[in-house]
């Protein structure tokens, strides 16, 4: 099972002295010359520096390693560091007399360490003179033969470097897709709760309507009562189906249902509409959107306008769905997400929305056009 979160990062800190590790076997050309050193003092100085040095590598990896975790520097990571390679400098003067040139190998690994580690402003300098050591020494030093330590050392800056740079990147694009997941849900999340406004907007108003009549028909027309109930029960079934499919990312809207649901909201709003009777000539592109306005304007007319008639003209590239209510009602409300969710749905599929007061007489217009 692959890891996530911060278990990754805390499993590299844990383990990465491990993969560091196995690069020591490069010092085994120093030990084997310091075996074969006739000064026991400077043979056994020379080993046990060698022994230190490798000890102190590793255990430098693993605190560089922890330390790097944070995004910026942890307070006191430059001072044990620098002291951490003074160490290890230290240890390798200490090998020089037993090992000669053999104990330049050392300084492969405090330049691979410094590069790996340090910010690189500071990294590449102490590469660089590590390198310039390197390969200086073995000229100046009688009796030291130069077997490309300094290009030794340099490869081993360059290849630090590289894999640095490649953590970082990986780090980057983790973090990038992190940030696209993050905002993938907020948009889901977005999307469902101006979905479920949609809906409960318009369906709890239509219930709201049949309620009232219900009540006042409850002492006139006890049969016609029944049936306006009944009907709050259906609305409301159907209500709840469409939060549930909504959640579960399934839910869709047809033209059709939601002209022939604007009827009834409509009629129990006492509101006198002209309808469409059919939607065979709409392209299916345009069919979610125009049912959504459709949705949308009736909700407000019933909710808002307290107009008299409604009128939905319906055309193969635009809708409009005008009323002779207050005009202004619907703007100075404070439910206007649901004009909003609208004019988004609008832009994604290239659409003009226009909302606001009739030119011709009072009343309300919102009109929808695809381009065509």
């Amino acid at each position: 099972m692959a890891m996530t979160g911060a278990a990754a990062p805390y499993s590299r800190a844990r383990f990465g002295w491990v993969f560091a590790a196995i690069w020591l076997f490069y010092l085994g050309d120093t030990l084997g010359q310091l075996v074969k050193q006739p000064d026991l003092v400077w043979r056994t100085v020379g080993i046990v520096a060698l022994v230190a040095f490798a000890a102190s590598y590793l255990y430098m990896v693993r605190l560089a390693a922890t330390l790097r975790q944070s995004l910026a520097l942890p307070p006191g990571y430059l001072t044990r560091a620098a002291l951490g390679i003074v160490v290890m400098l230290a240890l390798f003067g200490l090998q020089i007399p037993g090992a000669g040139a053999h104990a330049l190998t050392c300084l492969v690994y405090i330049a691979a360490f410094g590069m790996i580690s340090l910010p690189l402003p500071v990294a590449i300098p102490l590469a660089v003179v590590l390198t310039a050591t390197a390969e200086a020494l073995p000229a100046v030093v009688p009796g030291w033969d130069d077997n490309g330590y300094g290009l030794a050392v340099l490869l081993g800056s360059l290849a630090s470097g590289g894999f640095r740079l490649a953590a970082v990147r990986q780090g980057r694009l983790t973090d990038a897709q992190q940030e696209l997941a993050d905002l993938a849900v907020q948009n889901e999340r977005a999307r469902i709760a101006a979905d479920l406004h949609d809906i409960l907007g318009h369906s709890l108003t239509v219930v709201t309507v049949k309620a009232e009549l219900a009540q006042r028909l409850l002492d006139v027309d006890l049969e016609r009562a029944r049936r306006e109930l009944a009907d709050l029960e259906s609305l409301a079934r159907d209500a709840l189906a469409d939060v549930r499919s909504t959640a579960m990312g399934v839910r869709g809207i047809s033209l059709p249902g939601e002209i022939a649901a604007a009827r009834e909201a409509l009629a129990a709003a006492n509101v006198e509409a002209v309808l469409p009777g059919a939607a065979d000539e709409i392209p299916s592109r345009n069919r979610e959107l125009f049912a959504w306005t459709i949705r949308e304007a009736v909700t407000n007319i019933v909710r808002h306008s307290r107009a008299r008639h409604a009128f939905v003209n319906l055309t193969p590239t635009a809708v409009e769905i005008l009323d002779d209510g207050v005009g202004n009602a619907v703007v100075s409300s404070t439910d206007g997400q649901g004009l909003t969710g609208l004019r988004r749905r609008a832009e994604a599929l290239g659409a003009e929305l226009t909302v606001g007061r009739r030119s011709d007489q009072p009343g309300f217009r919102v009109r929808v056009e695809v381009p065509s």
